[in-house]
């Protein structure tokens, strides 16, 4: 992992086309052969300000937005050549641009889930957009090409028992797909929020918390936290809830939060303490049905569309924080 590739050396030794972030191989038939996914995630901070959507590697994930700059997207063309690894174990060579047509090699990659969601492009208006995450497998040295089926067909085998709702992403509210509950205003926000440092995030969490009436709000020591990024209580006025402790943990990612990192939380909690998981992406199906288990002490969800509704009410400017 780790080596550098001109873009002639990739074209040539992968028989893929010249240009693209989405590149597949087929064969006689039309049936995919192989992928490579052409990334820009390692210059995230330099293009923030221009596009806070940017493609972004966070614990091994690559979140990656589909083609098509302009107007919503559609599952067709390449887009959809992306799907096809649910079914078969086609191989997807990950690419980080290092710019002069340079790319650095990353690994193969594991479709996780797909899903839409809406995002704010450069003229301040919604767009509908399908968002992809891969896991990267880098833990491979070398991956010779006429081998690379055969290790992608291993690392698909091993998938989670609960895949099927690990892979779907939901909404937290009533209505029934996340598109159907983004406004303008909300997600304006929500770009806001993913541009800011993730431990200046933990300290805007905290003011927000405040603003909301909770009291001894206390940021966590990085070191020391155990997984609990904030600390509160409920106010004595609160009739029924009062002094209640409550613990949170806060991410500020792009990737969608599964049922591993719900579980992960609600094992560092203090046995007195209510959990609050709060991030800037969505939550799985399978994150969800974890954090409402019947026989273990129910964590409250905020996704990053709630989240935002929250912060537009207290009426703090997430734009102070970068």
């Amino acid at each position: 992992m780790g080596e550098k590739y001109t873009n002639d050396q990739i074209r040539f030794a992968l028989e893929l086309e010249n240009l693209g972030g989405i590149r597949p191989a087929v064969d006689g038939t039309k049936n995919l052969r192989h992928l490579a996914i052409m990334t820009a995630a390692h210059t995230y901070h330099k293009n923030v300000a221009e596009n806070p959507y940017n493609d972004r590697i966070e614990n091994g994930v690559l979140t990656y937005t589909a083609q098509g700059r302009r107007g919503d997207q559609e599952i067709t063309g390449r887009n959809r050549r992306i799907l096809e690894q649910y079914l078969s174990p086609a191989p997807f060579y990950c690419f980080a641009n290092e710019g002069r047509q340079v790319y650095e090699f990353l690994g193969l990659l594991e479709l996780l889930r797909h899903y839409q969601e809406q995002q704010i492009d450069s003229t301040s208006e919604l767009r509908a957009v399908w968002v992809f995450e891969f896991r990267i497998h880098s833990e491979i040295d070398r991956v010779p090409i006429a081998y690379a089926r055969e290790l992608t067909a291993t690392f698909l085998a091993n998938r989670e028992t609960s895949i099927s709702e690990e892979r779907e992403v939901v909404a937290l509210s009533a209505k029934t797909t996340i598109a159907d509950v983004t406004s303008s205003e909300v997600e304006h926000i929500r770009s806001q929020l993913i541009q800011i440092d993730p431990f200046r995030f933990e300290s805007f969490v905290r003011d927000v918390v405040e603003r909301r009436g909770f009291e001894r709000v206390t940021v966590t020591r990085a070191t020391q936290d155990g997984g609990i990024d904030l600390d509160a209580y409920a106010p004595e006025s609160d009739y029924f809830f009062s002094r209640t402790h409550v613990q949170f943990q806060v991410k500020r990612w792009r990737h969608s939060v599964g049922s591993v990192d719900i579980n992960s939380f609600r094992g560092a909690l203090s046995s007195t303490a209510k959990g609050v998981f709060i991030t800037t992406s969505h939550f799985t199906r399978a994150a969800v049905r974890e954090a409402q288990h019947q026989t273990k002490p129910v964590i409250s969800l905020l996704d990053g569309l709630k989240f935002s509704e929250l912060v537009r009410d207290v009426g703090l400017d997430a734009e102070t924080y970068w």
